[in-house]
């Protein structure tokens, strides 16, 4: 099967389903987002790797970056992108299309030009983009915001209804999907899940812990994107109750508004103990999370709805305690409670979100306890072998147009 998977953000996880999609023979091009200033995979062909195996980075704007947090720009860059799609598309010339993380407007036009040639579409539904713009930029701009949440509302019903299927990360997807007219029948829940190949359990002093003066401090430690979804003032918090601590160490590694609001008031406040590092290598990554006594996760109250941190699979990958500030029924909080990997407190509960980490300071048998239990459901849950086959089965059933609807259980406990 000739399979062109678009991860439009270029995570680490969906890099390493096309490589054991290829690994099965088939011929697979990933296919990602040039500009991004994001967390990535390896996004290039790796010495083992299967002959069937391509990478593709779509152009966009180099202007992006800077220019991403204004709606008439980011309309011109997305609709640009989305032109790069259609090229993509036309040059591959795939048996089936998988496309994920990608803006509303590029990806209808992905979805239209899949149609045009026939070729099925499947949507992988990582977050409900017209749901996140709705609700997050009515609180900077109501009025541009509203108009610019019903818009792109619009874009996602057309782009799913003209997808052949449709994957979910949770079942908590589907009751909205099924608001924007996508029937049952065209519905799959795969979870996301984090590469034990790439990312598990290391030394806690290390050539990266010791190069950045790590060894011998407590750690907490944020790593990911900071963007209108998360709140950084809960780092702040953070940074400050612990200020008198001397070996306390707050590392968020960062990039972006947040991360530039975070060194403006690090300076201000003579925050000494919060330490701002830029995104670093995948392949750095297990040094860099086993440099962490505690691991953090937030998220803000109106993006429960639509949002699952992919980071907190990964935290969980890797075994390490988390703290999280999520809303307790947004799948990753659910995760994190029942499986007992962690603390997990609502994101406006500062009090709860301070206690909770001195608690997780003092606690070092009940910090390897949950460090146990989060790689113990990682391996448990996130068997490749096992989500490929889930992923061939959607594909296999979306060419010969058939009912794509699998459902699979979330969480297991035990």
């Amino acid at each position: 099967m000739k399979i062109l998977i678009h991860d439009y953000a270029g995570h680490p996880f969906p890099v390493q389903l096309s490589r054991e999609l290829a690994r099965r023979g088939h011929e697979v091009t990933h296919a990602f987002a040039s500009q991004l200033l994001t967390p990535r995979g390896v996004l290039q062909r790796l010495p083992n790797d299967p002959v069937g195996l391509s990478f593709r980075s779509v152009p966009m704007s180099p202007d992006y970056r800077e220019n991403k947090y204004s709606f008439i720009k980011r309309l011109g860059y997305e609709r640009a992108y989305g032109k790069e799609l259609v090229k993509l598309i036309d040059s591959v010339r795939p048996d089936v299309v998988l496309s994920g993380q990608t803006p509303s407007d590029p990806q209808l036009a992905f979805v239209q030009a899949a149609k045009r040639l026939k070729v099925p579409m499947v949507t992988w539904v990582q977050d409900f983009y017209s749901l996140a713009v709705d609700k997050l930029a009515r609180k900077k701009l109501p009025v541009i915001g509203a108009f610019a949440g019903w818009w792109y509302r619009q874009l996602d019903v057309r782009g799913f209804r003209g997808s052949v299927a449709v994957v979910a990360i949770t079942e908590d997807f589907v009751p909205v999907l099924n608001q924007f007219g996508v029937s049952a029948d065209k519905i799959a829940v795969i979870p996301n899940w984090a590469s034990l190949e790439d990312i598990a359990p290391a030394p806690r002093p290390n050539v990266w812990s010791t190069a950045q003066g790590l060894d011998g401090c407590f750690v907490f430690l944020y790593s990911g994107t900071l963007a209108m979804k998360h709140n950084p003032e809960l780092l702040l918090d953070l940074a400050r109750r612990f200020l008198p601590d001397k070996q306390v160490r707050i590392l968020v590694i960062s990039e972006g508004p947040g991360a530039d609001h975070l060194r403006t008031r690090k300076q201000a406040e003579k925050l000494d103990n919060l330490l701002l590092l830029p995104f670093q290598d995948f392949e750095r990554m297990p040094q860099v999370l086993a440099s962490a006594d505690v691991v953090l996760a937030i998220l803000e109250k109106d993006a429960g709805v639509f949002s699952v941190p992919s980071k907190v699979l990964t935290y969980h990958a890797a075994g390490k305690p988390i703290l999280a500030a999520i809303p307790p029924a947004n799948l990753a909080g659910r995760i994190v409670a029942q499986q007992g990997s962690g603390l997990c407190v609502a994101p406006d509960d500062v009090t709860g979100f301070l206690r909770s980490a001195e608690l997780l300071r003092a606690d070092d048998p009940g910090r390897r306890s949950m460090a146990d239990r989060a790689r113990g459901y990682a391996e448990r849950q996130f068997d490749i072998q096992k989500i490929t086959d889930q992923f061939e089965a959607v594909f296999a059933r979306a060419r010969g147009k058939s009912p794509v609807s699998s459902r699979v259980t979330e969480v297991r406990v035990g």
